[in-house]
């Protein structure tokens, strides 16, 4: 199905939404030198159908000296805060540092066995993200269990890849009120 299929809303549909933060957050600061508008995107996501999860992936790295967070240090505990005042539920891990200085930040597999757990009682999942690395679970979901499966990112850094096989690709770049800007 095409990446740009229009968007057909059933109110009974039961929806999850799951929120991959770090990459939606980097979109939107250089893309657009913005912050997103977690409240209105949840909203426009839902469109009138059932919400049953909306859960956002962050990574905790506030106290960690020489870490660049997706917050301002100090400000970290207010932004999750934010989210879950949002109607977002948190799933957070601390920051990882190994040996030699790599850090990792990322929520995939995370993110994407909640998916999997979860689909026996969703009708439409709905990943927000940009990150092509999702295409397999985008695939299973929908060949594998059936479901229905929207992305939702920022057209110009999203995988192209991963737009082709959702079922439906949401360019939040066509949405206004989801930047707000600084």
């Amino acid at each position: 199905m095409s990446a740009n299929k229009s968007r057909q809303h059933k109110e009974e549909q039961r929806v999850g939404i799951f929120i991959d933060i770090q990459n939606l957050y980097h979109s939107a600061k250089h893309l657009y030198q913005g912050r997103v508008n977690y409240r209105e995107l949840i909203k426009e996501l839902i469109g009138g159908r059932k919400l049953i999860r909306a859960v956002a992936y962050v990574v905790k790295s506030e106290g960690i000296d020489g870490v660049v967070s997706v917050v301002p240090q100090g400000r970290e505990a207010a932004f999750f805060e934010a989210l879950e005042n949002a109607g977002l539920e948190l799933r957070i891990k601390d920051l990882q540092i190994y040996p030699g200085g790599m850090k990792k930040a990322d929520w995939d597999v995370g993110m994407a066995v909640d998916a999997i757990r979860m689909a026996d009682f969703l009708d439409v999942i709905i990943l927000v993200t940009g990150d092509g690395d999702f295409v397999p679970l985008v695939e299973y979901l929908k060949w594998g269990l059936g479901r229905q499966v929207e992305v939702a990112a920022f057209g110009r850094s999203a995988s192209g890849k991963l737009k082709e096989e959702a079922d439906t690709f949401i360019n939040l770049e066509e949405i206004p009120k989801i930047i707000i800007k600084k």
